[in-house]
């Protein structure tokens, strides 16, 4: 099954831990595409330095909550820790597209809640594939595009 990954850090050498997560990544799935890393601005939380993100598109045989499990895995094993919402963090990974699952649990939502308005995961998705639609939603690239209108 087709996954899209968006992947943020802002703690310690970010560029570092985005390339050990990547590679941490595909040890448990087969990474196809991995966007260009970009700085962005903070959205919400606290205030805090600036992100660099990327989304990759891999290919997965986990079900998605399996893969939400070990990506959680791999955001402990490279410092990650909990403690304020949309605050600071050496790594945060999610789940964006797991193929043309729909899902609300607990745990996790397919797609992905807000992906649909956030640039810092539209601009390097649309990098990767130009195609790219988010199921419910629509074409990344009129997403974006909706995004940079309303600014």
């Amino acid at each position: 099954m087709k996954v899209v990954i968006a992947l943020g850090s802002n703690i310690g050498e970010s560029a570092e831990i985005l390339e050990s997560a990547v590679n941490r990544l595909n040890n448990i799935i087969t990474v196809t595409h991995l966007s260009s890393f970009i700085e962005t601005e903070p959205v919400g939380g606290p205030e805090q330095p600036n992100y660099l993100n990327a989304v990759l598109i891999g290919e997965s045989e986990l079900q998605p909550l399996e893969l939400l499990h070990a990506m959680l895995a791999i955001e402990t094993e490279l410092g990650r820790v909990r403690e304020v919402r949309w605050g600071p963090r050496t790594l945060d990974l999610d789940l964006i597209v797991a193929g043309e699952s729909v899902m609300k649990t607990p745990e996790l939502e397919l797609p992905h809640p807000r992906a649909h308005e956030r640039a810092f995961v539209l601009e390097p998705w649309l990098e990767i594939d130009p195609d790219a639609n988010i199921p419910g939603k629509g074409s990344v690239y009129s997403l974006l595009s909706e995004l940079h209108l309303a600014e």
